[in-house]
């Protein structure tokens, strides 16, 4: 049992054993919290559980929470690769009480779990408390019989454990391993402790306090346990060695990483090997959890990251993109434990690919301006934090490479100067993730659930419903009554209207009592299943306890149906058509238009497009019903429906299954099953029609697809027709014949200005050759043609010098071009024979500062410039022949 998947395992059907339910990993983006930008401690999906404000079935729960700490506060990115026990992406594994059992029942599993059950030995193991923790001290000798000598007091914040300036906190209690006297170290708290010899494997917390602000520090409702313990820690320890990266599931990477790239993990290589192995899965982790690359939030990070180990591929001598290439690798190692791994397998892969692809050439652009950066800098100098922000800024440089490639050669960077220069230009970008947490949480709503319970939803069913007022909010306090002309969110125990949730907009509607009429403007889902109605009062009073009848307006909701019934169609089709590497990652459903983002790395072609729209289509005239499920998650998932993993699901989930496949592997099985909460259609004949209107980008590796149904998408196209017939109204035929018409006008159109434009030359030449022989004279020797003409275009001046040098044989030419506008344009030729004697270049940038110009260029044969003053055109051909004289 020193596997790390039978660690794992182990653990956790330990505690189950001891009354503990096994919850699984929240995700990597918490739900609960904003002030987080990633999930970094086992604890942070219970964090309103554990403060009182949200309420499970059970008391007492063990976990392995996945965590990433490579961002904001936690962030050890930079350490990754260097040294033995640094990862960005690493599990937690823990066991918590929420106000069911305290510190004895938390020390006594504690000891029993790694002594008998792990079976590492006693007298290699001492302890931490609080140096004024002294019932944690008189457990620790009465449960594990330890001395007075291996519980040692830490007075420091280091054993007074929180998870930020504010939240849950308490004193901790953490166990240590002792490696031995062969590695060099001392206990902690000791002036050596930073040595290697002991480690620390697993935190109790105690959680007994909230930190409401850094002055004020109350007890918590229920004293509470939350521990942590690094897998990949007690796996090095269990396995016999001093190093993470030595554990089976690490070796497993790294050699796949050798094999990928051919080369050892030793020496200098020996980094690069784990850095990659680490990033990988933070990596994989993350887009599975669906963040995406970006250049700023979470996105930003996560770019960083793959960046990183993209950059020590490189180093490595790989030729071509490789993190792609160990995928399968990882999912061999956690795909089991992880099934969102396998899930996302084909996003995983094909984001790494294309961002690979992109940071190859982000690499040698940048590398090459860094060389040019500096090139005059030396050993202990210091690049300016401008040039790095430039860098990082205009050209996707990441200021950790700035940083990587130039401490080969001494040079580090001017932080102060980059950090400043982040902030003035980027303050928007940098804050953007701050307070974006998925599902901000009020405390005022927990309050609301607590007092009068989640609210039944029967939308499902109805439209129409009676039920009980049960809470009234206004302005961020309960309140008990609001009165005509005051806007006021009403809690119902019942309610047939739909909270905005999974993109689809809330519902609205009117509310009716006695004497009362209250109009609906939106409804929400606020506090873990409390439906709160933004309500007008239009006339009498609302309290409290009183009955209402509540009516949503039925044909939005009928169109709002449809809509999302229609994002399931095309989502399916996209995945038919574009392979299954396409996912969901965000959507609308109003009542008049749907958006559907997703994940592609390209855009569609139009062909691509048209078959979307054909497949959803085809479903839609089957009429088939539309069937939803309660089935248990995993249930769901293993009969095929596609669930977007980070969203928060129950139990039990809605299963909604629509149309029946007609082509490929599917042909015969139903076509769209997905996990989904939102209103449906019947039948899939009710969304009438689908009509794409729009196909584009919203971010990297993210299009969007807007679309409309219905009643909208028939106007749509009635619309496009009235135009159709309009224009084949001016054209005078057919609507059949009015794009062959249209394209037989264009042809004719471009036909006549190539004769326009060559009738011009031609007069410009003065009719000919001939014609333009008489407009030369001789400058010094040399022959020279200038010519002013108008109605020419700058590019078609081009080809008049071209023809002038022809009719010389050997000489110059000049030809100003008037526009309308009164600017003028200047070509400059120059024969092959007197091109080393004359530069156009030189010759036009003479005319151009005659018309006014500044500037101009080409090659010493051709060249163009143009300036704002035409009426001195004469005086600029003037000035080129000076020029042949002098």
């Amino acid at each position: 049992m020193s596997g790390v998947n039978e660690i794992r395992s182990a653990f956790l059907e330990y505690f189950a054993r001891n009354g503990h339910q096994i919850v699984p990993s929240g995700p990597l983006v918490p739900r609960n919290d904003p002030t987080l930008m990633f999930t970094n401690a086992g604890m942070v999906q219970f964090k309103n559980v554990f403060t009182g404000l949200e309420q499970r079935s059970y008391s007492r729960a063990t976990t392995s929470q996945k965590c990433v700490r490579a961002g904001g506060k936690h962030n050890d990115l930079d350490n990754v690769g260097y040294t033995a026990r640094h990862h960005t992406f690493f599990e937690m594994l823990g066991n918590f009480s929420f106000g069911d059992y305290f510190k004895e029942l938390a020390i006594e599993l504690a000891w029993k779990l790694i002594t008998r059950e792990f079976g590492l030995a006693e007298d290699r193991l001492l302890v931490t408390v609080y140096h004024t923790d002294d019932a944690a001290a008189d457990l620790w000798k009465k449960i594990a019989g330890l001395p007075e000598s291996r519980i040692i007091r830490i007075p420091t914040s280091a054993n007074f454990w929180a998870m930020g300036d504010t939240g849950p906190c308490g004193p901790c209690s953490e166990i240590f391993y002792d490696h031995g006297e062969a590695i060099p170290g001392g206990p902690p708290g000791s002036p050596d402790e930073d040595g290697d010899r002991f480690i620390e494997i697993w935190n109790l917390v105690f959680m007994q306090f909230e930190q409401v602000t850094r002055e004020e520090r109350i007890d918590l409702p229920r004293p509470s346990i939350d521990t942590g313990m690094g897998l990949e820690r007690v796996a090095a320890v269990l396995q016999g060695v001093h190093d993470n990266y030595d554990i089976d599931l690490f070796r497993a990477l790294i050699r796949a990483s050798e094999e990928a790239t051919g080369v050892k993990a030793e020496g200098k290589n020996r980094a690069s090997h784990r850095v990659i192995a680490d990033h990988l899965r933070a990596s994989s982790f993350l887009i599975a959890d669906g963040v995406l690359p970006s250049n700023e939030g979470r996105g930003y990070v996560l770019r960083r990251i793959m960046r990183r180990a993209m950059r020590h591929a490189q180093l490595l001598g790989a030729s071509e993109p490789l993190m792609w290439r160990l995928v399968p690798a990882l999912l061999r190692e956690m795909g089991q434990a992880y099934p969102e791994l396998i899930r996302g397998e084909a996003l995983i892969t094909e984001t790494l690919k294309l961002e690979e692809r992109r940071f190859r050439k982000t690499l040698a652009r940048g590398l090459g301006l860094l060389s040019e950066e500096t090139e005059q800098l030396k050993e202990g100098d210091r690049l300016d934090g401008e040039t790095a922000f430039r860098l990082y800024d205009t050209y996707g440089f990441p200021l950790d490479l700035t940083q990587d490639a130039l401490r080969q050669r001494g040079i580090g960077v001017d932080l102060e100067g980059f950090n400043a220069a982040m902030e003035r230009q980027k303050a928007e970008a940098r804050a953007s993730w701050a307070g974006s947490g998925e599902a901000k949480t009020d405390a005022i709503w927990f309050t609301v659930r607590d007092r009068v319970g989640p609210t039944e939803f029967l939308g499902y069913e109805t439209e129409k419903a009676e039920g009980v007022v049960t809470a009234l909010v206004r302005d961020g306090a309960i309140v008990d009554e609001a009165r005509e002309g005051e806007t006021v969110g009403i809690v119902v125990n019942q309610t047939p209207f739909y909270g905005e949730s999974g993109g689809q907009v809330g519902d609205v509607g009117m509310m009716y009592g006695d004497r009362l009429v209250i109009e609906i403007t939106d409804t929400q889902k606020r506090g873990d299943g409390v439906f709160v109605h933004a309500g007008l009062v239009k006339e009498g009073t609302v309290g409290t306890g009183i009955a209402v009848e509540m009516e949503v307006d039925r044909a939005r909701r009928s169109r709002l149906r449809a809509n999302h019934s229609a994002t399931h169609l095309i989502h399916e089709a996209l995945r038919e058509i574009l392979g299954t590497h396409v996912a969901q990652k965000g959507s609308l459903v109003a009542p008049d238009r749907l958006r559907f983002d997703f994940s592609h790395p390209k855009p569609i072609a139009p062909e691509e497009l048209e078959r979307v729209e054909d497949m959803a289509n085809e479903i839609v005239v089957q009429n088939s019903p539309v069937t939803t499920r309660l089935m248990a998650v995993d249930d769901a998932i293993a009969e095929g429906a596609m669930a977007l993993f980070g969203e928060k699901y129950g139990d039990e989930v809605r299963v909604v299954s629509m149309g029946t496949a007609e082509h490929g592997d599917k042909a015969g099985k139903p076509y769209s099953v997905e996990l989904c909460g939102g209103t449906h259609v019947r039948a899939t004949g009710d969304i009438g029609l689908i009509r794409l209107v729009s196909e584009g980008a919203v971010a990297a590796g993210v299009r969007r697809i807007e679309a409309l149904t219905g009643v909208d998408a028939r106007h749509h196209l009635d619309e496009q027709d009235r135009r159709v017939r309009a224009m084949a109204s001016a054209l005078k035929v057919g609507p059949a014949e009015a794009l062959p018409r249209l394209e037989a006008l264009i042809e004719e159109r471009r036909k006549l200005e190539r004769e326009l434009a060559d009738a011009r030359k031609k007069l410009a030449l003065g009719g000919g050759s001939s014609g333009a022989a008489g407009e030369v004279k001789e400058v010094a020797g040399t022959k020279f043609l200038g010519k002013v003409v108008e109605g020419v275009s700058p590019r078609d001046l081009k080809s008049l010098a071209d023809d002038g040098k022809k009719s010389l044989g050997s000489g110059v030419v000049a030809f100003i071009g008037l526009g309308e506008d009164g600017k003028a344009s200047v070509v400059i030729g120059v024969t092959g024979d007197l091109a080393s004697k004359f530069s156009a270049v030189d010759l036009v940038r003479k005319a151009s500062a005659a018309l006014g110009g500044q500037g101009g260029g080409g090659r010493p044969d051709m060249a163009q410039a143009g300036g704002p003053d035409g009426t001195k055109a004469a005086e600029a051909l003037d000035r080129v022949a000076e020029a042949l004289g002098a």
